[in-house]
């Protein structure tokens, strides 16, 4: 296009971007008129994208990380044909695929954005995989704000761009000086960003935003810088093109007051149509090719002579054989791969092993850029360390992203390392998230069977493992279906049920047998998918046995008792339910000495299985 056309594209963007906020009655108008520029230089020059096939693996990728600016981006559809004049005015209604923020309810967006700080991570992992598994030359466009540098989950992103030389992605910053409540740190200080991003390795250009021509041309020297990333900086004027809120105070996400007038200050509804650049044909990705023959690892059951494995190890042995079956897995750590076990899968698939290092917010976001690619990425830390990305997971699920999250070193369990290092919370938080799977596994040959399974699950599905040694109860063969659970000790006189998951099923077992050298016969159940969990199981253990006691290394809020008096919230009859949780701030200790001052060892169990028989017998 033209430098007049351009300009004129870039006011029609603030026109329609005017127009859906006023229509909405709500909306960022402000903060989408200072990136129209940029919007419409990118589109109608740059960007590589067939919007009848959203799938094409060579279209490039744009995404919004400031998502509270969408309404520049429906607008950019529109000038692409893809969301007509009369879909646009229904931005934020009820029903509308233009929601406030971008989701994947459209199909041109691969992530939802709005939570900012998180579009440049996702984008790294898209960049990720266009250099080391697709290989495509398809760009990551990530358009952010400025008050987002501020963010931590940023400068883990750009450190990593830039160590990883990735040139195939480009970071776009609207810089409009003025954030929600005022002014932002720097202001149009260009500069204090460039500083920050060269010490990191990158490229930068700092540009007028609103120059059509400068634009074009950091764009296109961003194409061709060979060896690093580029950062454009672009100085705007939020509000830009009406006086009235053109680089005003007190406008940030509001329609303008007088959309009339404002339109016809913009010189009036326009139409102009844009013809994307289609990408090139890309030759099929190498992952395309699965459905190999699994051959998960066997452990023997130690009742037999088998030795005794932590599930940490058993995840990361079926890994490592799933990554042998299938192409499209990838493993994400974040340091801790001699700890969580993906050094297994780091071994033998190099080339799919993504070392993220300390930076667990990068760690998730990328696993999400690189499921948005149709890989099935496997991402792993302690069960602890999750706690600092739970707003990627949060958005993650927003995204209608399929993520297998791996939390090891779950529970007091871990032993003298204390608590610091103990995940108490990662059941309650994951099973928070909409639609996720929450899974728990006792032993060996669970877990390495929930390791296969999660790859052909949808949503957010998390896996906990522990890092002792544990009794491997089960046979190689057994199968354990999402959703389901093991009775694992039933009898027509069953005086209660004992419920454990992890680590605590070998404790509730040791229980059952101390309570059967006492005529005290008890029920127990390995309830082993948290997430969904298996009501019917526990609808007839609590018919059958009158009683439930739940036993978790975790904390008593959110957890398996949670889940379990969850079960009976549909109007059923509720039975007498005892929760054995973590409730103390634990210290170091050994792992026997921690389940024991929890409360949740053996002896802890019987005793308060013993109690609850003895005021069944007094009632």
């Amino acid at each position: 296009m033209s430098t007049d056309e351009l300009t004129d594209l870039a006011q029609q963007l603030r026109v329609d971007s005017v127009r859906a906020t006023d229509a909405a009655g709500s909306g960022h108008a402000t903060s989408s008129m200072s990136a129209a520029e940029l919007g419409a230089v990118l589109l109608a020059n740059h960007l590589r994208y067939d919007f009848d096939r959203p799938e094409h693996p060579g279209n490039d990728h744009l995404i919004l990380s400031k998502g509270h600016a969408s309404p520049l981006l429906y607008a950019l559809y529109r000038a692409a044909g893809a969301v007509s004049d009369e879909e646009l005015l229904t931005f934020r209604s009820r029903g509308s695929r233009l929601e406030g923020h971008p989701t994947p309810r459209l199909p041109w967006v691969d992530v939802a954005t709005g939570s900012l700080g998180q579009g440049l991570p996702v984008g790294v992992g898209m960049a990720l995989c266009g250099k080391r598994l697709d290989r495509d030359p398809y760009r990551v466009w990530v358009i952010s704000g400025d008050s987002e540098m501020a963010e931590g989950s940023v400068w883990e992103a750009v450190e990593h761009a830039g160590a990883e030389k990735l040139d195939n992605l480009t970071l776009v910053v609207d810089v409009n000086r003025l954030g929600q409540r005022g002014p932002t740190r720097h202001g149009h200080d260009l500069g204090a960003y460039a500083r920050r991003l060269q010490a990191f390795g990158w490229h930068t250009v700092e540009v007028d935003g609103h120059d059509v021509d400068a634009v074009d041309r950091a764009y296109a020297e961003a194409r061709s810088t060979a060896g690093r990333p580029t950062a454009i900086l672009a100085n705007t004027v939020k509000g830009k093109g009406v006086a009235d809120v053109a680089d005003k105070e007190g406008m940030h996400g509001k329609p303008l007051s007088d959309a009339t007038a404002a339109i016809a200050e913009l010189g009036g509804v326009r139409a102009r149509h844009v013809d994307v650049h289609k990408p090139a044909e890309a030759a099929p990705a190498p992952h395309a090719a699965t459905g190999g023959h699994l051959t998960l690892p066997r452990f023997r059951a130690t009742a037999d002579g088998g030795d005794q494995v932590a599930t940490r190890d058993a995840y990361g042995k079926a890994l490592a054989a799933l990554g042998a079956a299938r192409g499209d897995v990838v493993a994400l750590d974040g340091e801790v791969g001699d700890s969580t076990r993906t050094e297994y899968f780091a071994e033998d698939h190099a080339d799919r092993y993504f070392e993220c290092y300390i930076a667990e917010q990068l760690l998730v976001a990328a696993g999400v850029g690189m499921q948005a690619r149709g890989h099935v990425p496997y991402v792993s830390t302690f069960a602890a360390f999750l706690t600092r990305a739970h707003d990627f997971l949060r958005m993650a699920a927003i995204s209608r992203a399929d993520l297998n999250v791996v939390g090891s070193h779950a529970g007091v369990a871990i032993g003298q390392d204390g608590p610091s290092q103990m995940g108490l919370e990662d059941l309650a938080m994951m099973r928070a998230i909409h639609g996720s799977t929450v899974l728990c596994p006792c032993d060996a040959n669970q877990t390495a069977k929930l390791v296969a399974a999660m790859a052909d699950l949808h949503g957010i599905r998390y896996l906990r493992t522990g890092r002792g040694k544990a009794d491997v109860i089960y046979g190689p063969d057994e199968e354990f279906p999402i959703g389901g659970s093991k009775v694992l000790r039933r009898g027509d006189a069953d005086r209660l049920t004992l419920v454990a998951a992890g680590t605590t099923v070998p404790e509730a077992l040791r229980a059952a047998d101390l309570l059967a050298d006492e005529g005290i016969e008890v029920r127990v159940i390995d309830l082993y998918s948290v997430k969904p969990v298996d009501a019917p199981t526990l609808w007839a253990a609590a018919e059958e046995t009158g009683a439930l006691v739940t036993v978790e290394d975790h904390r008593a809020e959110g957890g398996i008792g949670d889940a379990v008096a969850e079960a009976f919230a549909d109007g059923r009859p509720v039975p007498r339910l005892v929760r054995l949780a973590v409730s103390n701030m634990p210290g170091s200790a050994s792992p026997d000495e921690q389940l024991q001052g929890a409360g949740i060892d053996a002896d802890s169990v019987a005793a308060a299985a013993r109690l609850l028989v003895e005021k069944a017998v007094v009632r």
